[in-house]
């Protein structure tokens, strides 16, 4: 509800600046508030923004995003293990044990013993999960291009690079 209000403030701070000369851009940038310039404040809206858009796609699919995550993570490895998924899916475990009892009883996953040792289940996409999830990974893709080509003209390509690197630093 915060974000939501003060990104209101803060568009309707920009669009009144628009037109106005050099000077007074400048001057708004100095009285700019701090959660519009926070780097945290700034990933979370950018990603707020840009995941919407895509998470339409994933409901008109008729998945709700947290399962999209376990879909996205299980094509890319197949066969993970609830423990390694929660992590890869930012998802709590418990409630990511309820998710995979969801999606199993919708036929888009199963649960087999590890071979190696029996007390451990891995996940696998079924025939109907793969499918899926290759569509669904492919807009994905497609929408991921679409976000870049608009930060091109500011060194678009190096965005994913830096998060990357951000990431490391705090793991």
């Amino acid at each position: 509800m915060f974000r939501d209000s003060y990104a209101e403030t803060s568009a309707q701070r920009v669009s009144m600046t628009e037109g106005e000369n050099s000077s007074n851009t400048a001057q708004t940038q100095d009285q700019e508030g701090f959660v519009s310039s926070y780097l945290l404040y700034l990933l979370a809206a950018a990603s707020e923004a840009a995941s919407s858009q895509f998470h339409q796609k994933v409901r008109a699919c008729g998945l709700r995003v947290p399962e999209w995550r376990v879909i996205a993570c299980l094509h890319d490895q197949d066969g993970e293990m609830i423990t390694r998924l929660a992590e890869f899916a930012l998802i709590e475990q418990s409630r990511l044990t309820r998710i995979i009892d969801q999606m199993h009883a919708r036929g888009l996953l199963v649960r087999k013993p590890d071979t190696a040792d029996k007390r451990r289940v891995r996940v696998y996409l079924t025939g109907r999960g793969k499918k899926l999830a290759k569509q669904l990974v492919a807009d994905a893709k497609q929408h991921e291009s679409a976000l870049l080509s608009t930060l091109e003209k500011a060194n678009g390509g190096d965005i994913k690079k830096s998060l990357r690197t951000l990431l490391d630093s705090l793991s």
